[in-house]
């Protein structure tokens, strides 16, 4: 019989700072459709919030969240032990850890879903106990799924949904049960309004004659696509060639690396796993009706929203300002 393994304090004493609290509860950012500005995302994420000394490093949520780009960019040049689809890279190095080993890496990375297919969990959770106890950060993909095996919380914890939410747990939460819920709960927006960005790129393209920017932005449950100066565009016809599309139920599929596919029609996305499987399943698409104007950075703004009105929604935030 195995011995019961022993609560472990994941900072080790000797990294503790004495009297220091944290007083971040949480914090929440978009999150971005696109490989490029998740990396640029995470890297500001990066440098806002990890400290050398976070040793458990939790990451939650559904697949195709963007997770794997999350890491990434948060730890630039680390050997993720699976990638996007499911497919083990290398056998996971942080089973083979020997402390004495001079040569081993400070950071090792662990999808706990997929390391549950092939081990044990008290496996995993006596791996993850000899890295930390020995100093090694661990980077803990699906968190959730060995929190309560493993006996403590993470010392920061990545949400991925609609947005990025970032916590540092304190004993009295937040719980990786909670930052779960709600990251799962608002991922189908972010699903929605990417795919809802893509036909509306390739509507403007097509039928307008419209160079995409490369610059995009978002806001919550919509999109923001930025002009260097106003498109002569009719937004009401816009909107209607957009739910056309929409309503036709045409599958959504990735034929390709950087593709993907609305019906026959093949499209550039570097986010290609963050869609809705059907156009039917974009709610609610509308657009603002006007271009808005950014005075600073002197760009129009086009935005697109999904989903149901929320009173912290961009259309309640601009009925105000229109007064």
């Amino acid at each position: 019989m195995d011995e019961p393994i022993p609560h472990l304090d994941p900072v080790p004493r000797s990294n503790k700072v004495v009297h220091y609290y944290e007083t971040l509860i949480f914090a929440a950012y978009y999150a971005p459709r696109g490989r490029q500005r998740m990396y640029m995302v995470a890297s500001e994420l990066s440098q806002r919030y990890l400290y050398p000394t976070d040793l458990i490093v939790g990451i939650i949520g559904a697949e195709g969240a963007g997770k794997s780009t999350l890491i990434k960019g948060l730890f630039p040049g680390l050997e993720l032990t699976n990638d996007d689809d499911g497919v083990n890279l290398q056998p996971g190095p942080i089973f083979n850890f020997v402390p004495g080993d001079y040569f081993a890496p400070h950071t090792f990375h662990i999808d706990v879903r997929f390391e549950l297919a092939f081990r044990q969990r008290y496996q995993i959770v006596e791996a993850i106990t000899n890295a930390v106890s020995h100093g090694r950060r661990v980077v803990i993909e699906h968190f959730d799924l060995i929190y309560d095996s493993l006996g403590y919380n993470a010392q920061i914890i990545f949400g991925v949904g609609e947005e990025i939410m970032v916590a540092r747990p304190s004993v009295f939460g937040p719980f990786p049960a909670a930052i779960k819920g709600v990251v799962e709960k608002s991922i189908k927006y972010r699903r929605m309004a990417h795919s809802a960005e893509d036909i509306t790129g390739f509507v403007l393209q097509r039928d307008y004659n419209c160079s995409l920017p490369v610059h995009h932005s978002d806001v919550k449950h919509g999109f923001v696509i930025n002009f260097p100066s106003q498109p002569e565009i009719n937004l009401v016809e816009l909107e209607g060639k957009v739910r056309d599309i929409i309503r036709q139920d045409l599958p959504i599929t990735v034929p390709g690396e950087n593709q993907i596919a609305v019906g026959e029609q093949v499209l550039p996305c570097t986010g290609n796993r963050i869609h809705v499987r059907r156009t039917s399943e974009i709610q609610n698409f509308r657009l603002v009706r006007h271009f808005s104007y950014h005075p600073i950075f002197k760009e129009y703004l086009l935005i697109g929203i999904v989903g149901p009105r929320e009173l912290v929604g961009y259309e309640d935030i601009a009925s105000v300002l229109d007064g």
